[in-house]
């Protein structure tokens, strides 16, 4: 049985998809753009600022869902440039110590809203 997972604290779906599913002691988020949740609105052009608010969206869902990025298996990252790269490594050391999940970055052509990142998460419930 899957269950359903939805909070203010990040942005609402805007299509047909959840927020997150948990299935089987698994929770599967869907991707998650720089949204300010409050505002509805894109954050501006700085990367960092961009992916900092993804990072805090993927938390709040996985908080909702009873447990944190820390327990995160996987992450795909979806880069407009992958020039970005070694920032997103500093950003996400704010975010997730040791033992790291796993990861791919993928450059994109392009993403939601023309956001300079999307990330989807795979993460342990407790």
């Amino acid at each position: 049985m899957k269950k359903i997972i939805n909070t203010d604290k990040a942005p609402a779906a805007i299509g047909t998809y959840s927020q997150a599913v948990v299935h089987a002691g698994v929770l599967y988020t869907s991707g998650q753009i720089p949204i300010d949740p409050d505002s509805g609105e894109m954050l501006g052009p700085d990367f960092k600022q961009q992916a900092h608010r993804v990072f805090q969206n993927l938390q709040a869902v996985a908080q909702a869902a009873g447990t944190d990025l820390q327990q995160a298996l996987k992450l795909t990252v979806f880069l407009q440039d992958l020039n970005d790269f070694a920032a997103l490594n500093d950003v996400m050391s704010g975010y997730l110590s040791e033992p790291y999940p796993a990861r791919a970055a993928i450059q994109v052509a392009r993403l939601p809203k023309d956001s300079l990142i999307e990330v989807d998460a795979i993460i342990a419930m407790p």
